[in-house]
Formats: structure tokens, C-alpha cells, sequence
């Protein structure tokens, strides 16, 4: 029953804004037809190339300095625990955006000039890896402590086997967190309007406010980041069932 009333609600909701949209002529032909024209659909996909590259720039920064603050997070030493643990609570309490108004207003000051690509790359990715570290963290956590204690019987040290039995499964564990984490760098992406690149979103801005379309280039966009987001959802769920169950029986098995 309740299902049915806040599908209901929805559908209300949804015929109320179509109806405003209509009396407004926000679904006049003419104000989508601009979306099929070959020149602008570059100009969209150019923006979300944009996107991808910050993503992917912003990942390879986040995950190899993730799993460094994991590891040192997990060091017997505190010298090594304490300042990955102060980074990770207080990159995790910054806000992004201001992160980001650091790189853009902070570092001209002391002469240090970065591209605008990597104004908004960089503080994604310091943010992030505080992130990934705790996801890293966790898999090692949740690890049984017998493939630990395995590889100190076979001679290997604490590094050592880190390194080539515990953080390599702790991975494959964490991979569905991970891949979901990298919507969130996506959508990180989205401040880029800050520091002026055109990732998809600004890019919408832009050309809505050129053409008048404002709302028609949003939703625009929202599609595309619905469509590029189902995909990574559904390669987080795919490693999920690779990864769950079948790996969690032969855990208990090997127990």
C-alpha cells in the first residue's frame, strides 16, 4: 500500500512539473530540436570526455595514495599511524569545495600556478583518498586473521605480507566499494564550474544560457549522468556477485 501511494505521489508530482513546463513552453519543439544537431552533441560529448579524464586523473591520484594511508594507518608504528589517521579525519571533515577555493585562491599567492584541469583534479583526489583509504582499511579488517598468521608461518614479514597476501585480497573484496566510490569522483567532477573548465555540466550551463535552454540542457545532462552512472553501478553490482558469496563459502571452507 505504501509502495502504490508514493508512486502515486510521484506520478502527481511529475504530471504538476510537466504541466508548468508546458504552460511556461518549456516543451516546445524548438528548445529540444537543439540537442539533435551535430554540432552540439560534440560540444555535450566534449564535456563529458572532460569529466571522464578528471575522473580518471582524480583516481589514479585517490587509489595509490588511498592505499598508502591505509597502510600507514595500519603500521605498528605511530609514527607512521598517527599522520595518516590525522590526514584521513581531517581530509574527511573539509569540505571539497573548499579544498578546491584553496588550489584556485591559495596557491597563486605563494606562486605556485596550476592548470585549471588540475585545480579541480588535485583536490578531488586528495579528498577522495582519504576515502579509499578507509574502504582499503576495511578489507583488511575484514579479512580473517588466519591469512595473516599463514604468511608469518611461511617466513614473510609484516610488510611483506601485506603486500602479497593481505592487501591483493583485501581488494578483490572491496572492489564493488571501490567502483562505487568512482561515481562519486564523477560527480565530484560536477565542481568544476569553480575554477571555469567545462567539464559536462558547465558546458550545459553554458550553452543553455547561449541558447536560452537552460532547463532543457540540464536535464539534458542529468540523462547523461543517469546513463554513464547506471554503468558503473552495474559493474559495482557485477563484482559484487563475483566477489560475495562464492568467496565468502570458500572462506568458510578454508576456516
Amino acid at each position: 500500500m505504501a509502495t502504490v501511494v508514493s508512486v502515486a505521489v510521484l506520478a502527481l508530482l511529475l504530471a504538476a512539473v510537466l504541466h508548468q513546463f508546458a504552460v511556461h513552453g518549456q516543451l516546445a519543439a524548438d528548445k529540444w530540436s537543439l540537442f539533435v544537431q551535430a554540432p552540439v552533441l560534440r560540444y555535450l560529448l566534449g564535456g563529458l570526455w572532460a569529466t571522464v579524464q578528471v575522473t580518471l586523473a582524480s583516481a589514479a591520484l585517490a587509489l595509490p595514495f588511498g592505499a598508502l594511508l591505509a597502510l600507514g594507518r595500519l603500521a605498528r608504528t605511530r609514527l607512521l599511524r598517527v599522520p595518516s589517521a590525522v590526514y584521513v579525519e581531517v581530509l574527511r571533515a573539509v569540505p571539497l569545495l573548499l579544498l578546491i577555493y584553496a588550489f584556485l585562491l591559495g596557491l597563486p599567492e605563494t606562486g605556485v600556478r596550476m592548470p585549471l584541469f588540475w585545480q579541480l583534479a588535485v583536490p578531488i583526489g586528495l579528498t577522495n583518498a582519504a576515502v579509499f583509504a578507509e574502504i582499503f582499511r576495511a578489507g583488511v579488517r575484514a579479512l580473517p586473521p588466519g591469512q595473516t598468521e599463514a604468511a608469518y608461518a611461511l617466513g614473510l614479514g609484516y610488510w611483506p605480507a601485506m603486500r602479497l597476501v593481505v592487501l591483493p585480497q583485501a581488494v578483490r573484496q572491496t572492489s564493488p566499494a571501490l567502483v562505487g566510490q568512482l561515481v562519486r569522483l564523477l560527480k565530484d567532477s560536477t565542481l568544476g564550474y569553480v575554477v571555469s573548465f567545462l567539464e559536462l555540466l558547465n558546458s550545459a550551463k553554458v550553452l543553455g544560457e547561449y541558447n536560452h535552454t537552460l532547463v532543457q540542457g540540464f536535464l539534458v545532462v542529468a540523462l547523461m549522468y543517469v546513463l554513464v552512472n547506471s554503468m558503473l553501478a552495474a559493474i559495482a553490482w557485477g563484482l559484487e556477485r563475483r566477489t560475495g558469496r562464492p568467496r565468502g563459502a570458500r572462506a568458510i571452507r578454508s576456516c
